[in-house]
């Protein structure tokens, strides 16, 4: 496994001293792939100075205008968050989840993405995840610096790739890449349109957002994304021909 497949993914970073720093986190424990979206201000000087010896990482650092471009043909995604949104996510404490990622990385590139210093990952955002990310802290501040929390994630998946350190990996063929996720959500979304399948709650507004939560927990491989799509269309022609029957 190679340090590029393991992606470290920033969202609207408001603080290029904290990119900097992260840069530099990075490369003390061997990452070397850092994407930013939407960084509010990079290039910058303060992240030059910051990353103090890391300037290599931060020259590579790719910039892009969605959280979608940064995940591209990744697998296994894990969200780092202190916020209480624990229903409907899988949540897993950071030493868990740095030695899945890493045994992850091995069919693929897996990613680990952080929200803007003030606001965290939005529940969208958070959606395009496999599970959470926690990092124990104190009950009374839990709030982590943004680079201080990549620090610990980076150092964590550090002792997961050394030699002899224990793996958890799913069973099975390579995780389905996120691309090829948000597809089989924007189809089910277009099928439960044209059938007329709407969300029974009071606020009817939840029901993609449900089904993308569960779908990510199950964590489909290619295969099984195929195979949904399959039925997906085999629906939507059924309908079609029932609806030419009737003319």
């Amino acid at each position: 496994m190679d340090s590029a497949d393991i992606r470290i993914v920033l969202v609207a970073p408001s603080h290029p001293g904290n990119i900097g720093a992260a840069a530099r986190a990075m490369k003390n424990m061997a990452l070397s792939e850092l994407l930013l979206v939407r960084p509010r201000q990079f290039p910058h000087p303060e992240a030059t100075a910051r990353a103090s010896g890391a300037g290599d990482v931060l020259g590579r650092a790719r910039v892009v205008g969605s959280l979608g471009e940064a995940l591209r043909g990744c697998g296994f995604i894990a969200a780092a968050t202190a916020r209480e949104r624990e229903q409907h996510f899988r949540v897993m404490e950071v030493r868990e989840a740095a030695a899945r990622i890493v045994a992850e990385a091995h069919s693929g590139p897996a990613a680990v993405v952080f929200g803007a210093e003030r606001t965290g990952l939005t529940n969208e955002e958070l959606e395009a995840a496999h599970t959470l990310l926690r990092i124990p802290a104190s009950e009374a501040y839990p709030s982590l610096n943004l680079a201080m929390a990549v620090q610990l994630v980076a150092y964590e998946l550090f002792r997961a790739r050394q030699p002899g350190a224990a793996l958890t990996a799913a069973d099975g063929a390579p995780l389905a890449a996120a691309g090829e996720m948000q597809r089989l959500y924007a189809h089910f979304a277009r099928v439960l349109e044209e059938i007329e399948f709407h969300d029974r709650t009071e606020s009817g507004t939840h029901l993609m957002a449900r089904i993308r939560r569960f779908l990510q927990r199950a964590e489909l491989d290619q295969n099984e994304v195929n195979i949904l799509r399959g039925i997906l269309t085999a629906v939507q022609n059924r309908r079609r021909h029932a609806g030419e029957g009737q003319r």
